[in-house]
């Protein structure tokens, strides 16, 4: 697996550890939609959340938030829409990010989490 495929991986983890402890219940990890995928889907709540997760580097110039554009936001929305009816749900959702700054094995890391990121 490619480093990056590996820091994406494990901040995919330490942002399901942090949604779960702030009370969140994990559904679904890296779910798929053909070639669409959704990183997390929790409930909050009611709230159907799907989070779309950004990991970086300490040393990486960019912020996470810089990766997702319009076409990333317009996959998710489908992909979301595509679980809403797999799974028949008539939920109230919201689409959340979790950004994650450090580097792998490190306790100094910064986490954010932004509910509701986009409509």
């Amino acid at each position: 697996m490619a480093f990056h495929n590996e820091v994406g991986k494990w901040g995919e983890e330490v942002a399901a550890s942090f949604l779960r402890e702030k009370g969140y219940v994990i559904l679904e990890r890296d779910w798929h939609s053909g070639h669409r995928d959704i990183d997390i889907i929790a409930r909050d709540g009611d709230i159907v959340v799907f989070v779309e997760v950004k990991t970086r580097s300490k040393n990486y110039l960019m912020s996470p938030l810089s990766a997702i554009d319009y076409k990333k936001i317009r996959n998710l929305k489908l992909a979301a829409n595509h679980y809403i009816k797999y799974r028949y749900l008539d939920n109230e959702f919201r689409f959340d990010t979790v950004t994650i700054v450090g580097n792998m094995g490190d306790f100094d890391i910064e986490i954010e989490h932004i509910e509701g990121a986009f409509r």
